[in-house]
C-alpha cells in the first residue's frame, strides 16, 4: 500500500488553488462542497470560474506565485499548464510541510486526490495510487450502480442514534453486534420504502432486546491460498469475528481480509515447531467464547480435511458453547484444479483418495494399492517423508514410472508444480516448499494439456530441474 487513504475536514480551513483554468475549476468545485476557504493564484481566469467567484465570493489573491502564499494554507493544489511552475509549487510546499497535489504529476504530489462516490455521509474513496485513473473510474461505475440509493438516510438515521446505543450498550462488541442486527434487518427495509418514522421505530424497539453475550465459535475454511476461493459465506464471517485464530496455512491474502479491529491470533503448527499445542488451541477456542466474542477458528483449506476441526468442536460441545461450521475449498481440489490435474476422469481414474502424510504412514496407507479401473492419491502433509512413502507404495504394488505431482503452494501467485515418476518423488520433494502436495497416479499426465495457471513447471532429471510450462 503506497498511499494511507484519510478524509480530511477542509470546513473553513484555507487552500491555494495555483491555476485558473477548466482543471483548476474543477478542483475548486470539490473544495467549495466541503467548505474550503479557497484562495486562487492565476494570471488568468477562465469564464466558469470568474462565475464561481461571484457566486460564492472566493478570493482572488495573486496572479503570480509566491511561496509566501503557503504560509497560511492548510493544503495547495497546482493546476496550471507550466510544469516548471509547477515543480516550483511542490518543493516549496514540501519545504513548508505542506500537503501538495500537482494534477496529473504523480512525482510531484504528497498526496493524490481519489475517485469519490458521495453518498454523504457516507464517502467511499477510490484510487490506483495514481497509475490507473481510467480504471479507477470504471470501478466507481460500477459500485455507483450497486450501492442502495438509501444508504445515505441509513448512515444519518444511524449517526442521530450513535449516541443512545452507545449509553444503552456498556460493551463496544454489544454496540456492534446491535448494529450489525439493525443493518441486516427490517430497518434497512423500512428505509428503502422511505418509511423513516417506522424505521426510528424499529430502532427503538430493538433497544429494547436484552443483549446476549454468549459467544459462539465458528469454524472457518479458509481454502487452499487465494482468497478469491473463499466462500461468500466465509468472507461474511471472518468481518463479523471479535477474534480469530488462524492456521500457518491460511495465507496473508485471506487474513487480509479479516476485519482491521478484530484480534488476530496464530495458533498454527509445522514440523517440529508448534506454538500451541492442540489441547492449549482447544482451550483458548473456549475461554475466548465463554467471554461472550464471537470467535472465528480459521484453517486452511477444508476444517474437516485433516484440520482437527472435529476435535476443536467437540471441545466447544462440551462446553456448551454453540458452533457453526463453513465448509472450504479443501486444497487437494482448488490446489489439482489450479495445476490441470483432474482428481477422476473416465479414462484414468474412478476413484481418488486422500491420506495424510503425519503418523503412522503404513497404517495412512495400507488400503492405497493400485487398482485396475485406477485411482489417483493425494498426498497431504508428505513432503518430508517422500523416501518412506515411496517405499511403501512400491512394496504395495506401484511401479516406480507411475506418474507423480508435487504441488507447492497451490493457487497462490508463486505456485509451483513439479510432475516426474514415483521414482523420482524425492529428488520432486526437495525442490519445493511447504505447503505442497503429492498427487500419485495417471490423471498427473493431463498435466501438460490441461495447466492454466501460471508457474506450472515439469521435472526433467537429465538436462535442467525445471522447464517452465506457463
Amino acid at each position: 500500500m503506497n498511499y494511507l487513504p484519510l478524509f480530511a475536514d477542509l470546513n473553513k480551513r484555507p487552500v491555494l488553488v495555483v491555476g485558473g483554468g477548466i482543471v483548476a475549476t474543477r478542483k475548486i468545485k470539490q473544495l467549495n462542497r466541503v467548505g474550503a476557504c479557497v484562495k486562487i493564484v492565476a494570471n488568468e481566469i477562465c469564464n466558469e470560474l470568474q462565475k464561481i467567484i461571484k457566486i460564492y465570493k472566493i478570493e482572488w489573491i495573486a496572479t503570480q506565485f509566491d511561496p509566501a502564499q503557503l504560509n497560511e494554507v492548510f493544503l495547495v493544489i497546482a493546476a496550471t499548464n507550466d510544469s516548471v511552475l509547477n515543480e516550483k509549487i511542490s518543493r516549496e510546499a514540501n519545504i513548508k510541510y505542506k500537503l501538495v497535489n500537482v494534477v496529473d504529476d504523480k512525482i510531484n504530489c504528497n498526496f493524490i486526490l481519489p475517485s469519490i462516490i458521495n453518498r454523504s455521509p457516507i464517502l467511499i474513496a477510490i484510487s490506483s495510487s495514481a497509475t490507473a485513473p481510467i480504471l479507477t473510474r470504471i470501478l466507481r461505475e460500477k459500485l455507483e450502480a450497486i450501492l442502495p440509493k438509501h444508504i445515505s438516510e441509513m448512515a444519518l438515521i444511524a449517526g442521530q442514534w450513535r449516541n443512545k446505543v452507545k449509553k444503552h450498550f456498556i460493551y463496544l462488541s454489544d454496540r456492534r453486534h446491535f448494529w450489525e442486527r439493525i443493518f441486516n434487518g427490517p430497518f434497512v427495509n423500512r428505509i428503502a420504502i422511505g418509511d423513516l418514522n417506522k424505521a426510528k421505530i424499529i430502532l427503538k424497539q430493538q433497544l429494547k432486546i436484552k443483549s446476549n453475550r454468549q459467544g459462539k465459535i465458528i469454524l472457518v475454511g479458509a481454502g487452499p491460498g487465494d482468497s478469491s476461493l473463499l466462500t461468500l459465506r466465509a468472507l461474511q464471517v471472518i468481518q463479523l469475528a471479535d477474534v480469530v485464530l488462524y492456521d500457518n496455512l491460511v495465507s496473508n491474502e485471506v487474513l487480509e481480509l479479516v476485519r482491521r479491529d478484530a484480534d488476530i491470533i496464530c495458533v498454527g503448527k509445522s514440523f517440529g515447531s508448534h506454538a500451541f499445542s492442540q489441547q492449549e488451541t482447544n482451550a483458548m477456542l473456549v475461554k475466548l467464547a465463554l467471554e461472550g466474542k464471537y470467535v472465528v477458528r480459521l484453517k486452511g483449506g477444508d476444517p474437516f480435511i485433516f484440520g482437527r476441526g472435529g476435535e476443536e468442536l467437540q471441545a466447544a460441545k462440551k462446553a456448551g458453547i454453540s458452533f457453526q461450521i463453513v465448509p472450504g475449498v479443501t486444497s487437494a481440489i482448488g490446489a489439482t484444479a489450479y495445476a490441470g490435474i483432474p482428481l477422476t476422469h473416465r479414462d484414468y481414474a474412478h476413484s481418488v483418495v486422500f491420506v495424510t502424510g503425519h503418523g503412522h504412514l503404513k497404517k495412512n496407507l495400507v488400503n492405497c494399492k493400485p487398482i485396475s479401473k485406477g485411482q489417483t492419491l493425494v498426498i497431504y502433509m508428505g513432503l518430508i517423508k517422500t523416501p518412506e512413502i515411496s517405499k511403501i507404495l512400491i512394496d504395495q504394488g506401484y511401479i516406480k514410472s507411475t506418474p507423480v505431482a508435487v504441488i507447492s503452494r497451490g493457487t497462490r501467485y508463486d505456485q509451483i508444480v513439479l510432475t516426474g515418476t514415483l521414482g523420482q518423488i524425492e529428488k520432486l520433494a526437495a525442490s519445493v516448499a511447504t505447503p505442497a502436495l503429492l498427487i500419485i497416479g495417471e490423471v498427473v499426465n493431463l498435466h501438460r494439456q490441461l495447466a492454466w495457471f501460471n508457474g506450472a513447471v515439469q521435472y526433467k532429471p537429465r538436462k535442467s530441474s525445471f522447464i517452465n510450462l506457463a
